[in-house]
């Protein structure tokens, strides 16, 4: 990846390591007081926009239950106060194969991150959550 990207990579390593792993801690010692974020997740009380840390670790423990997957860097770009990472995520979602292509865009106050959104490449997995 190109230099000048690191606070990106950063953010996505500590994301990484709370999707992969379970382990939150290097993500939260990024965000600011007023951390928030958006994820395609397709049940009612996780639409919009989600605050705090610990709303964070319900998205992590709801994202571990149902799916074990490896997240990959493809693309990563940084200005100013946004970077954007392309990544494929590869592994078994609801004891099935599971691949995609998605990207996280943060947005940061100063070196913190103050915001997070996921967009998700293939979407047919979550019209299957929202029906069962």
């Amino acid at each position: 990846m190109e230099k000048g990207n690191e606070r990106s990579l950063q953010a996505f390593h500590a994301f990484r390591r709370a999707i992969e792993e379970g382990d939150t801690g290097a993500f939260e010692a990024l965000v600011t007081s007023d951390f928030g974020f958006i994820v395609p997740i397709p049940f009612e009380e996780w639409q919009g926009e989600q605050r705090g840390t610990g709303r964070f670790r319900e998205l992590v423990e709801l994202e571990r239950a149902s799916m074990s997957a490896k997240l990959t860097p493809v693309i990563c770009v940084e200005q100013e106060d946004t970077g954007i990472v392309i990544f494929q995520a590869e592994g078994i979602f609801n004891e099935m194969p599971y691949t995609n292509e998605l990207v996280i865009v943060f947005r940061f106050e100063q070196e913190r991150i103050r915001s997070f959104r996921e967009y998700v490449g293939v979407t047919s997995h979550l019209l299957a959550i929202a029906k069962s």
